[in-house]
């Protein structure tokens, strides 16, 4: 059997996101309009989403679907 690597995060994921969010926001700044600055673009907006998910489902009153 194959032995899956773990690996254990320092930091946890809002942390991450935020970073990660921050990061291409700088990198963003800095191109010019084009196919690669959309990209970046719509990876800000889909780790925004990820981090409004994981506020929602840490919050204390979360109901099951129905």
């Amino acid at each position: 059997m194959i032995k899956r690597r773990r690996f254990k995060q320092a930091a946890t994921l809002e942390e991450r996101l935020v970073q990660d969010i921050n990061q291409l926001r700088d990198r963003a700044k800095k191109m010019k309009p084009g196919a690669a600055l959309d990209k970046v673009l719509q990876r800000i907006r889909q780790n925004e989403a990820a981090a409004h998910m994981n506020e929602w489902l840490k919050t204390p009153g979360l109901q099951a679907p129905r």
